[in-house]
């Protein structure tokens, strides 16, 4: 119970990375507020989690509009009285050069993948202030770092909030709130799955993929989320301004096999 007595919240919390976020930090005595566009995916999350016994709730919530994350903040503090955890992991992607993308869609993107974190952190830090210790987890990519072709508004924003979590950790640390990063490679779930099904040889460019990797393997969703109860729990009290590369060692490597064209 890692996480007993501590209230956290997870944006696209209900399915991938999120859900499997939100599983275990209930499973380890948190109490969770799911965040999320997605009203049917995130009210069958919680009634799925609910009949394992976990404390979790859903709250409907557009990140990239200031007045759904104030609602959102709101809501958590009404029901529990405080916020120790945010996992900020809300985020869309689509595969495009500079050139091919519109105006709309980057603002789109951009106010999903960055600002999103930028208005939960700032509705969210205030309650923090209020605690002994918390925890701000931003979800980034190993596309922070090192990408691919045609991905040049995802790679932006990951980048982006890669430096945030950065700067905030110096500007918060007096107040004892840690921000940290995690930053998958390929995981499990259902996207990884519809973008592999849409290559010309998706068989193929699998097995290139897990060869590539020096485990052999793609990540779990509980992979990733084991990483973040590391950096929600009190086992991480000095830990902060870090990202924690979930990648089984691929970022090592200086190119990959597969472009994903």
């Amino acid at each position: 119970m890692r996480l007993k007595n501590k209230i956290a919240v997870v944006t696209g919390g209900s399915q991938g990375i999120g859900r499997g976020v939100v599983q275990v930090f209930a499973e380890e005595g948190a109490k969770v507020v799911i965040a999320d566009i997605d009203a049917e995916a995130g009210e069958n999350t919680v009634k799925d989690l609910i009949d394992k016994n976990l404390d979790v709730r859903f709250h409907k919530t557009d990140v990239s509009n200031e007045e759904d994350v104030k609602s959102l903040i709101e809501y958590t503090i009404n029901e529990f009285g405080k916020l120790d955890v945010l996992v900020n992991n809300a985020a869309i992607n689509f595969r495009k050069s500079v050139h091919e993308t519109s105006l709309e869609e980057w603002n789109n993107l951009m106010g999903i993948n960055l600002t999103g974190p930028f208005l939960c952190s700032k509705y969210a830090i205030p309650e923090m202030q209020k605690q002994d210790t918390s925890s701000i987890i931003n979800m980034v990519s190993w596309h922070a770092e090192t990408t691919i072709t045609r991905l040049a508004a995802y790679a932006s924003a990951k980048g982006g909030l890669t430096a945030l979590t950065r700067q905030m950790a110096l500007d918060y640390g007096q107040h004892q709130i840690r921000v940290n990063a995690v930053g998958p490679s390929s995981v499990d779930t259902p996207l990884l799955h519809k973008t592999f099904a849409s290559l010309e040889n998706p068989e193929k460019s699998f097995e290139e993929s897990l060869a590539f990797n020096p485990m052999g393997r793609v990540g779990t969703v509980d992979d990733i989320a084991k990483a973040c109860l590391f950096l929600a729990s009190d086992d991480s009290t000095y830990v902060s301004g870090q990202t924690i590369l979930v990648d089984g060692g691929q970022s090592n490597k200086i190119a990959r096999p597969i472009e994903f064209d």
